[in-house]
């Protein structure tokens, strides 16, 4: 991979100057030769393995940062969804499985693991139930471990018995963990479409068509394409789109370059580029101040969809032209509490729950960090997570939800839950039931644009 002088300055001022960073190399471990009839035995395989692979990641992630100059903010590791290797295991014993991951991840240094997850888009093993049941307190029990379950795609449609026991999952998540303003929710999402290659979490799982292992990057940078835009301040939509598309093969270049030198470097094959613009609390750093240089006067009022869209596809079409591997979800991130711009525009009354759901439409995921009353039930977060798989599973893309019930928090109050995961004004739900259609179950069957064969 050929990098001119150019681009170097131009990295070294983008990181200076616009908050340049990689958001993360993740690297992703098959656990599937790690069954056994033995439970003891498979906790063993499985920490051994995570370690064996993974133990060189923050160091050697650490010393290309400081050679080349740019931040890499997180280190992670994704896994084969676990309920594929539970066999007849206990919750208990899954529950013992996730402290094993956590202790594999506090071994290895890295941020977060992913892949405490489930497929149960069409239906449910014993596994994948037992699974369910432990991820309350699998949550509540260990800091790294981040959990995702696929409830739904575009070729299977919707299981909504597997949405119905979501909605206690989560609550019972949040109930766990009130005394820490409910924080087990941020490590959990539920998919639609999930993909097999993704290096962000909540939601990252290394699929069953990925290899033994592989390192992954998932690049950032909406602090470049902000400042890219303060330059042409009277250009066309045209000109925006391509300001953006210009800025996102540079930043793409720049984070290919640092994931390939540090997977050559553990000697593990490279993955692919997650090009997602996603935000921090940092300032200039947000994808609603993006859309608001575009020509809104806040995020949420009329336009946004329309802006938004605009900037999800430059981004794609930059990234795509900088590398041939170009993967994972790849758009741009809404995370209510990551992202500064999106908390004044709750704040200022123009971005709403329903504004932020249909902007998920034209985004890279879905509902992503929204802090809700702590008083949503069950099946009104069921509702929520069966909303946003329609979504996906319509337009044929990954939606996801990953929301935050905050015990004995009411509407419009702000809630602190530190680092990167932020802060978040508190957002009602409506006060209206859906109890009789998530306590149906059953499936939604696939829609028409799943018949393409």
């Amino acid at each position: 991979m050929a990098i001119h002088q150019t681009e170097i300055q131009e990295t070294i001022r983008m990181v200076q100057m616009e908050s340049l960073d990689i958001r993360t190399v993740t690297m992703g471990i098959s656990l599937r030769d790690c069954q056994d009839s033995d439970f003891e035995k498979v906790k063993d395989n499985v920490y051994n393995k995570i370690v064996d692979y993974a133990l060189n990641l923050k160091p050697v992630a650490e010393q290309v940062e400081k050679e080349y100059g740019i931040p890499i903010v997180n280190k992670r590791i994704s896994i084969t969804p676990i309920a594929e290797i539970l066999g007849k295991a206990t919750v208990e014993q899954a529950i013992e499985l996730a402290k094993v991951l956590d202790k594999a991840a506090e071994k290895t240094g890295v941020d977060f693991i992913g892949g405490y997850s489930a497929l149960v888009h069409k239906g449910m093993t014993k596994g994948d139930e037992t699974l369910l049941d432990a991820i309350p307190r699998a949550l509540a029990e260990t800091k790294r471990v981040c959990s995702s379950v696929s409830i739904g795609s575009t070729r299977a449609g919707i299981n909504m018995d597997a949405v119905r026991k979501l909605g206690h999952v989560i609550s019972e998540t949040a109930a766990l963990t009130k005394d820490e303003n409910s924080i087990g929710c941020a490590k959990f999402v539920a998919f639609c479409n999930p993909v097999e290659d993704n290096p962000f979490m909540a939601g990252a799982f290394h699929g069953s068509g990925e290899g033994e292992v592989v390192l992954s990057v998932g690049v950032s940078g909406p602090g470049v394409v902000l400042h890219a835009l303060k330059r042409y301040p009277d250009a066309d939509l045209g000109e925006v789109a391509d300001v953006i598309k210009k800025t996102a093969f540079k930043i793409t270049r720049a984070g290919e370059l640092l994931g390939r030198v540090v997977a050559e470097r553990l000697d593990v094959p490279f993955g692919i580029m997650d090009l997602s613009l996603a935000p921090t609390n940092a300032m200039n750093d947000s994808v609603a101040e993006i859309l608001e240089e575009i020509g809104l006067e806040s995020v949420g009022t009329h336009g946004t969809i329309a802006a938004l869209a605009l900037m999800n596809d430059a981004v794609k079409k930059g990234g795509a032209m900088a590398s041939s591997y170009v993967g994972g979800l790849s758009g741009a991130f809404i995370p209510v509490s990551e992202d500064n711009g999106m908390i004044r525009g709750i704040q200022d009354g123009s971005l709403t729950l329903d504004k932020l759901e249909a902007m998920t439409c034209v985004c890279s995921v879905g509902l992503d960090m929204i802090a809700l009353s702590g008083n949503a039930t069950p099946e009104t977060l069921s509702a929520i997570i069966a909303d946003e798989a329609a979504i996906g599973m319509i337009n044929k893309k990954t939606t996801a939800v990953r929301v935050i019930p905050v015990i004995g928090k009411a509407e419009g109050e702000m809630v602190e839950f530190g680092g990167l995961l932020g802060r978040a004004p508190i957002i009602g739900v409506k006060p209206f039931s859906s109890e009789k259609m998530i306590k149906r179950g059953g499936r939604i069957p696939a829609p028409l644009q799943s018949l393409i064969n």
